[in-house]
């Protein structure tokens, strides 16, 4: 993967203030790709970029609210501006529900909605549109979860939901728009230490012992999967929906 340049490439990540998505920022700046950072925090945006840029990258933090339809649409113009069309999109940014389902009220049921799926749908169709009318290609690459395939009770329902949603999702938008040359494929992680598992952990203690390889792997397991997806190497590769979960999954069904 040290071969892969990524020069000339304009990413949008979603969730890059922390976790997965500050990883996935990191990694396609050191390959070659002018980054736009989006997210909530923006003083931790701010210094991720001042650090991408320290290292000769080059970076764009922008504020966005998942839940703001304009918002997602002015990343977008934001980074088009900066730095010409966005031709890699990761739809990182999550959020996960933590209640039993009949015990959650309207408004998380609409926020986990609107973070985890609307917010998806909304960037990938806008990024889709404007590199149609650039008759260029591109790649989305949506982040699902192991929950897709399995959930076994403890409050996340509605989470795995949308996330069956976005692998559904990237199914049907690499179908709408293999024409166009635009690669929608998806990684589905296990569990990866990152601040919502740290909230997790302090629910259900440390969770090692119970796993195939008694380890939680870091965020830079996920580097090659999304190098992969994001390379002409995968020119052929759309509709794909890649599970990475360090063995987890098979674990868990022999319990």
């Amino acid at each position: 993967m040290s071969k892969i340049d990524l020069s000339g490439r304009v990413a949008l990540v979603t969730g890059a203030s922390s976790g997965f998505g500050e990883r996935f920022a990191r990694v396609l700046a050191a390959h070659g790709a002018s980054v736009v950072l989006a997210a909530r925090r923006v003083d931790r945006l701010e210094a991720l970029a001042r650090e991408i840029e320290s290292e000769g990258g080059k970076a764009l933090p922008v504020a966005m609210d998942a839940t703001d339809a304009g918002a997602l649409v002015g990343a977008v113009e934001a980074g088009e501006q900066a730095f010409g069309t966005v031709d890699i999109l990761v739809n990182n940014a999550g959020i996960p529900d933590a209640q039993r389902a009949h015990k959650m009220s309207l408004e998380l049921t609409d926020r986990v909605l609107d973070v985890n799926l609307r917010a998806p749908w909304v960037l990938s169709c806008e990024v889709a549109r404007r590199l149609i009318a650039a008759k260029k290609p591109g790649r989305i690459v949506n982040i699902s979860s192991t929950a897709h395939y399995r959930y076994d009770g403890g409050g996340a329902a509605l989470y795995a939901v949308t996330k069956t949603a976005i692998a559904r999702m990237t199914e049907a938008l690499s179908v709408e728009w293999a024409y166009a040359n635009i690669n929608v494929n998806a990684i589905a992680p296990g569990m990866f230490i990152t601040e919502m598992t740290d909230g997790m952990f302090e629910r259900i203690g440390d969770p090692r012992p119970g796993l195939a390889r008694q380890r939680v792997p870091e965020p830079d397991g996920l580097d090659t999967s999304l190098l992969y997806l994001v390379d002409p190497a995968s020119e052929c590769v759309t509709g794909a929906v890649i599970k990475v979960d360090d063995g987890q999954s098979a674990r868990m069904a022999l319990k």
